[in-house]
């Protein structure tokens, strides 16, 4: 159940109201002076490359018939929501983004990476001129492309404050393929999962996660909870899931080269 959180500023005498968070979340936020989590040296950074704010513009009704004007026009209609328990929430403000910023960001990142990292979503009045009505940071939850161009259709953000927790599916890695016991005897890598879910603090989700594949041999297979990552991230599902397996019958030279 979700919990309201009530805050009063003494020095406005304004008060703050509407803000929902899950009950994991409010713990986070009532600790007592909790130290902030950051990235630790051994796990992947976002790269700062990309840190890239999002304009947006506010979009007063919703529809078929809007979101197929909203295209033509080159704006992808788009939400923004509050969370409450990682996965769904409320406080919704329908908005409009850029298609070409979009489609950039997705072509650069690929699509499971750009729905794994944040962003600053800045909604004006105008793009880029207007009035300022809301800044905030987020999370793209969804992304809809178009099946035949990749263009995108429809975007999903979830707002990501420091004292939120999100479900996040981070995408995987191999590497060491090359050195792979397993592999360079001419077996192969049957690879089950390329993203896994976590319960992740938006200050430190990781842009990916690296998995070693350089000890791996015939017949041995890799688990959730064989991956390694941040102490403060919590797996969703069993940690005794497969992620990948060294396996099949041996692949001769010919075949590799073909």
């Amino acid at each position: 159940m979700a919990t309201l959180i009530h805050r009063t500023l003494s020095h406005s005498h304004k008060t703050l109201h509407l803000r929902f968070f899950s009950q994991a979340a409010l713990a986070l936020d009532q600790s007592s002076s909790p130290s902030p989590l950051t990235y630790l040296e051994a796990f992947p950074k976002p790269d700062p490359k990309y840190a890239e704010t999002i304009l947006a513009i506010p979009r007063s009704t919703s529809g078929k018939n809007i979101s197929t004007k909203e295209r033509k026009v080159g704006r992808v209609p788009s939400i923004v929501f509050e969370q409450e328990d990682g996965q769904h929430g409320g406080n919704k403000r329908l908005i409009s983004v850029q298609t070409n910023q979009i489609r950039k960001l997705v072509k650069h990142l690929g699509q499971s990476f750009f729905l794994s990292r944040l962003f600053d979503l800045e909604v004006r009045s105008e793009f880029g001129t207007g009035d300022l009505i809301e800044k905030v940071r987020v999370l793209p939850r969804m992304l809809h492309l178009h099946a035949g161009t990749d263009a995108p259709l429809n975007v999903t953000f979830i707002r990501a404050p420091s004292n939120a927790l999100l479900k996040v599916d981070i995408p995987l890695v191999f590497r060491g393929e090359d050195v792979c016991p397993g592999i360079r005897k001419g077996l192969f890598l049957n690879t089950i999962k390329r993203t896994v879910k976590f319960l992740c603090p938006p200050d430190i989700i990781p842009p990916y996660i690296d998995v070693d594949l350089s000890e791996l041999d015939g017949g041995q297979k890799l688990l959730v909870g064989d991956l390694k990552v941040h102490p403060a991230l919590k797996f969703l599902r069993s940690k005794d899931e497969p992620v990948c397996k060294i396996m099949g019958a041996r692949v001769s030279d010919q075949q590799r080269k073909k």
